[in-house]
């Protein structure tokens, strides 16, 4: 076990040191690429400011909405026939929305307008209503312990932005003025621990580690144990990305969970799925195999970040009924924000007057 004491002036070797703001992030030996300073600059109005940052990441989504389905319908509107509709299920599909929403919004066309013309607004707003439902959730806020830290365990596959994103909820939770503890628990990916354990210097938060392929349950044993003794509000633990198995899957993640519970009974209070939303419809495949093997509470969706098609959120929520919770929006710490449906449904159609 190691224990990282953020105000410790020892350090033995640059590569346990954070890196400058001026230098590269880490890519060495598979890492996820780490996430940069923010620049800073003034706050807009929240719900404005989210607006604006989904619609810089959903671009490629905003642009198949608002420019090919423009396309499609044609200034005079369009007769909604088999055709249409057809035609716009194929545009549909290209959002990554996947085939029940877009089979949804479709039907919900055909239904309303079928023999009849249908002018763009008209979609529009059937689809944006159709969106709004299939994504409406409760807010989204973390899980809570009513005594004692907060646990929160971390599930993905490797390269899905898992990483970085406890880097970032991390941060985010310190500037909240929680004190946070990190288990690296992904044990057998050695850049995996180096890089955590870099952005826990760079925040301050205190980490504890284990060998090199040593026992992932016994690191978050650890890691909860220390939060529990210091009296800290948050523990955050990494889980490794990729298992040979199914069943290991399974076995290791379901003892990952009991050996916390033996120190917190009702701990895990969280179990977080980092979903990469570059990946698509391979992001479904990846949920099921982890929601049933972790019993996933909700979703962070990393990389949205304008080189994603950002509707894959919309069949994640529809198949799986899990809250997305948390979206990566950029490169930076600060880019970790709550997910709000409403921002995320006005900006897929441009529309700032509903942010």
């Amino acid at each position: 076990m190691a224990i990282w004491n953020p105000f410790s002036r020892n350090k033995s070797s640059k590569s346990d040191a954070a890196p400058a703001a001026n230098e590269e992030p880490m890519h060495d030996n598979g890492a996820e690429p780490a996430p940069q300073q923010a620049t800073p600059e003034p706050a807009p109005p929240a719900k404005v400011g989210l607006f604006r940052m989904f619609k810089r990441a959903l671009k490629k989504t905003i642009d198949v909405l608002n420019t090919d389905i423009r396309d499609i319908i044609g200034k005079e509107g369009r007769l909604v026939d088999q055709a249409f509709l057809d035609e716009l299920y194929v545009h549909l599909i290209k959002t990554d929305m996947g085939v029940g929403p877009a089979t949804e919004i479709r039907d919900h066309i055909g239904s309303a307008f079928r023999g009849r013309k249908v002018m763009l607004a008209d979609l529009i707003n059937s689809a944006r209503g159709t969106i709004r439902t299939i994504m409406a959730q409760d807010r989204a806020d973390l899980n809570r312990a009513t005594q004692g830290p907060t646990v929160i365990m971390v599930v993905g596959v490797n390269g899905s932005g898992k990483t970085t994103s406890i880097a970032k909820l991390a941060n985010r939770l310190k500037q909240q003025g929680q004190s946070v503890v990190l288990g690296a628990g992904d044990t057998f990916r050695a850049a995996a621990v180096e890089q955590l354990t870099i952005w826990a210097q760079r925040i301050g938060a205190e980490i504890i580690t284990g060998k090199s392929g040593s026992d992932p349950a016994s690191v978050a044993y650890k890691a909860v144990e220390a939060a529990k003794n210091e009296q800290r509000d948050i523990c955050i633990i990494d889980t490794a990305g990729r298992l040979q198995t199914q069943a290991n899957l399974m076995d290791e993640l379901s003892r990952i969970r009991r050996v916390i519970g033996k120190l917190i009974a009702d701990a895990p209070h969280e179990v977080l799925l980092v979903l990469d939303a570059t990946a698509g419809q391979n992001a479904l495949s990846q949920a099921k195999g982890f929601s049933a093997a972790a019993g996933c509470t909700g979703i962070v969706l990393a990389k949205l970040d304008g080189t994603a098609k950002g509707g894959v959120a919309i069949p994640i929520r529809q198949e799986f009924g899990l809250p997305v919770k948390f979206v990566g929006l950029g490169e930076t710490l600060d880019d970790l924000q709550p997910f709000d449906v409403e921002s995320y449904v006005s900006a897929l159609f441009e529309d700032e007057a509903t942010a």
